[in-house]
């Protein structure tokens, strides 16, 4: 597999995991910060940019580790349980999307809390991105592991 492919893939997933962490540092904060009106009024605005940007940064981090271990699957590659595991990860990021986020993103668009139980629901919101959080985190750590094998494999092919 091609070496700057390989360090691609890590940047492009570790650009997201910068993201979703950029989103749980500043942007559910400011959210919290704000009334029932202005946060409604902030999130129908920028709702459907915010949801474009995370859904295409998603789908593309997510077929990094499910492309490198069908890769590592069809080589036969030492790789492959780091792979699984990046995989497997990287699917309860989607999983969770469909579990908690989808519903409660759009309860968020349809204004369906008043003040109190929308500042209820922001945390929780919160400590569900969190988790996804680490989850995105642990699918990179096996990533780069699987990569790393994929990486020496190569150099040694060339030695």
């Amino acid at each position: 597999m091609n070496r700057i492919l390989l360090l691609f893939s890590i940047a492009i997933f570790s650009i997201f995991l910068g993201s979703q962490i950029a989103e749980g540092c500043l942007l559910v904060p400011y959210w919290k910060s704000l009334s029932a009106t202005e946060f409604y009024t902030y999130y129908s605005k920028f709702g459907p940019a915010i949801g474009k940007f995370f859904t295409i940064l998603t789908i593309t981090a997510v077929l990094i580790p499910i492309a490198v271990s069908i890769y590592c699957y069809s080589n036969k590659s030492s790789a492959l349980k780091y792979s699984l595991a990046s995989t497997f990860f990287a699917v309860l990021i989607i999983v969770l999307f469909y579990v908690y986020f989808k519903d409660m993103n759009q309860q968020f668009y349809d204004s369906a809390f008043n003040s109190q139980q929308l500042k209820a629901e922001l945390i929780s919101w919160g400590n569900w991105h969190w988790l996804r959080v680490i989850f995105e985190f642990l699918s990179l750590i096996f990533l780069i592991l699987a990569l790393n094998i994929l990486l020496q494999r190569r150099s040694s092919e060339y030695e």
